[in-house]
């Protein structure tokens, strides 16, 4: 009981990850800068982890240049992921931000399971793999094509009483992003996992992919030549909690370390989907962290426990 209880509010914290950044970004005036605080928050928590794990990173240097290069993608997957969901919310809203990409690394996770893509174990597809795909995909039309346009809820404190916006190109176009986003993300998890093998450590294999991920980030800024400044978008002093979506992410990592090694892969990203779709609703609906609070309709949470049993039946199956 209590690892799954760990697990959902790791899952959780993603989608209020999310709105913390957006708020970030809206005192930096860039994704990108928002994206770079929170990943070297995030660098910087897992490297004090690191070195209180005593691992030596010595013997890993050698090891390392015998590894494809694709074994370094990881932190910039990520970082296309993070600035990904940055982009994603304020069009879209927090459950579509939670639902669209998990479809995209349900999906790509099949294909790199079947074809045991990034060095790992071949996982045939099957047919209960085959069903829970269908039903997450059904899941998703649910909650995308057939959900009415979110209502606002009236404005409360510092909230511009918006809900998700833009126009239908421009919502379509964020839904093709995040698709593609949850993709990469798959793609990123496979590679850490080889990474934490080759290096035998998960902990400094995390640590290993947020610090690439700050060097990708950092040299975006300095070619886009973004000012790294803050304003207060609402007149008032910034909150303290902006800062605060690193650590998150760092600890969602460390977490899922955790519980991978006392229940497995599968159930722990089973928690975690469980846990970030719930965050989901939560955020969208109350407006945590100054997000426009929207209407949950039945619909949608309809929606989300379809895609719920067909994640259970791709990860258990």
């Amino acid at each position: 009981m209590l690892t799954a209880l760990i697990g959902i509010a790791l899952g959780m914290g993603l989608p209020v990850q999310t709105s913390i950044n957006a708020r970030l970004r809206r005192s930096t005036g860039s994704p990108f800068v928002a994206s770079l605080a929170s990943f070297t928050v995030g660098a910087a928590c897992l490297g004090v982890v690191t070195l209180a794990s005593r691992f030596s990173p010595g013997p890993a240097v050698g090891v390392l240049s015998d590894q494809p290069a694709w074994i370094w993608a990881g932190g910039i997957l990520g970082v296309v992921f993070l600035t990904g969901n940055l982009l994603l919310l304020p069009v879209l809203g927090a459950v579509q931000t939670v639902v669209i990409p998990v479809f995209g690394q349900i999906a790509m996770g099949l294909l790199i399971d079947a074809n045991g893509w990034f060095d790992g174990r071949v996982v045939p597809l099957g047919v209960p793999r085959s069903v829970g795909a269908l039903l997450v995909a059904a899941g998703v039309v649910g909650a995308v094509v057939l959900t009415p346009r979110a209502s606002p809820l009236p404005a409360r404190g510092g909230d511009d009483g918006r809900g998700p916006r833009g126009g239908p190109a421009a919502t379509w176009s964020a839904r093709g992003l995040g698709l593609v986003s949850g993709m990469l993300s798959a793609c990123q998890t496979a590679i850490n996992a080889h990474l934490g093998q080759v290096l035998g450590s998960p902990v400094a294999a995390a640590f290993t992919s947020f610090a690439v991920g700050s060097l990708v980030l950092a040299v975006i800024v300095a070619v886009l030549r973004t000012p790294l400044r803050l304003s207060r978008p609402e007149g008032a002093a910034n909150p303290w909690w902006m800062w605060m979506g690193g650590l998150l992410g760092g600890a969602f990592v460390l977490g899922n370390v955790y519980l991978a090694g006392r229940v497995g892969t599968g159930l722990t990203v089973l928690l975690t989907l469980t846990g970030s779709i719930i965050g989901g609703l939560l955020v969208d609906r109350f407006g945590w962290f100054g997000t426009a609070p929207t209407r949950t309709r039945p619909i949608q949470v309809a929606a989300v426990l379809v895609m719920l049993a067909g994640a259970a039946l791709t990860r258990l199956g």
